[in-house]
């Protein structure tokens, strides 16, 4: 018998999609798969080549430290400084991980006992929910809306009963929308956790994909008091298989998720670690370039929302394009799977993302263009 904290935690949704696309392909059917925000893209030559030259070293392959070697720590430090203007100590702020995926469980683990309460972004990553389920918490939705710009009404939260509430999961540039934080909105989000001595948890990987201003919640005066943020190099840096992410926030909150991810993990292998250094010491150059191609991906990816007669910002950031399915739909899986079936293309239905998700769809960035232009072809048919 499985453990009582796996009930009413399903088989994350992508992964069972695979499996049915994988048969599909048995098949014949050659699905293009249009969903999943895997880059395609490879990490920067130099990031490959100091992994091949570190990893040909004969004393790097042993137990490395819980909280990361000096060299990644101080490069994620000179990151936020440079792209952020935030300001981290490198020995007490931040907390490499094994992606930031991890992240998510581990706070999850470390703050929320039984039947304590995190406020969950609808529609949102899904993991966040999962991850509170998991540690014994309960999920309690914020509804965001298209009309308020994806923004949380946070009138609307003070009002109800937040004498449960640990944790709150925001995600700017968010992910499935695509929208930036709003003027003035982190400042508000810092006020509120305060006032309702909620620790916020910022989820923030998409920050340079398409989008000119990268921002942090922790840029916020005093929000290291009640933030922690969560960062990766699988977007921004093309690495998203290599597992490498950041916790950042103060001394205390640092030492306490070590607490339980010492537990949980050996290190990460010091080679990685000095390639991901690299990575994070790229210029523009580097973020122009990536942003240049998945402009041309963004382009296409509108004509086939255009011929499936899909509304859309043309203001979204991030790794997906987030649209509106015509009216005549009951809902965003059932005009997902008449593109799967009539069309062999996959394009993931918001509904998985929440109960807000229901009326939209989301289209990944990640294929080159021939890929997108045979999915044009397919589905103009």
């Amino acid at each position: 018998m499985i453990a009582k904290r796996l009930e009413g935690i399903s088989e994350y949704y992508f992964s069972q999609k695979l499996r049915e696309i994988d048969s599909l392909n048995k098949e014949g059917k050659s699905i293009i798969n249009l969903g999943i925000g895997s880059p395609d893209l490879p990490p920067h030559p130099d990031v490959i080549r100091t992994l091949q030259v570190e990893a040909e070293k004969p004393g790097v392959h042993g137990y490395q430290g819980y909280k990361g070697i000096p060299a990644l720590r101080q490069a994620f430090a000179d990151w936020y400084r440079q792209w952020y203007q935030v300001s981290l100590d490198p020995d007490t702020e931040i907390l490499p991980l094994l992606g930031s995926k991890e992240g998510i469980v581990h706070i999850c683990m470390t703050y929320l006992n039984e039947g304590d309460e995190a406020l969950i972004p609808d529609p949102g990553y899904p993991t966040y929910s999962s991850a509170v389920k998991l540690a014994g918490g309960k999920p309690v939705a914020y509804l965001l809306k298209e009309e308020r710009n994806w923004c949380p009404d946070l009138e609307a939260l003070a009002a109800s009963d937040l004498s449960k509430v640990k944790l709150m999961f925001v995600n700017y540039p968010h992910m499935p929308t695509g929208q930036q934080a709003a003027p003035g909105l982190f400042e508000d989000l810092v006020h509120f956790a305060k006032e309702h001595d909620i620790l916020l948890v910022h989820d923030n990987p998409y920050s340079f994909i398409l989008n000119d201003q990268p921002a942090s919640l922790l840029k916020v005066p005093g929000a290291k008091e009640v933030v922690l943020e969560l960062n990766s190099l699988s977007k921004s840096h093309n690495m998203a298989g290599w597992r490498i992410g950041m916790l950042c926030g103060s001394k205390e909150r640092i030492e306490e998720v070590l607490r339980f991810k010492s537990n949980m993990d050996s290190g990460m292998f010091m080679p990685l670690q000095l390639a991901a250094a690299k990575a994070l010491s790229l210029g523009s150059d580097w973020y122009n370039h990536i942003n240049n191609i998945y402009a041309e991906r963004r382009a296409k990816v509108y004509r086939i929302l255009d011929i499936l007669g899909c509304a859309y910002s043309l203001n979204q950031v991030g790794l997906f394009v987030w649209a509106k399915i015509p009216e005549h739909y009951p809902d965003a899986y059932a005009l997902s799977d008449e593109i799967l079936y009539g069309s062999n293309v996959f394009l993931t239905p918001g509904g998985i993302f929440g109960s807000q998700g229901n009326r939209y769809i989301r289209i990944s960035l990640c294929g080159d263009l021939s890929r997108f232009e045979q999915a044009i072809t397919r589905i103009s048919k």
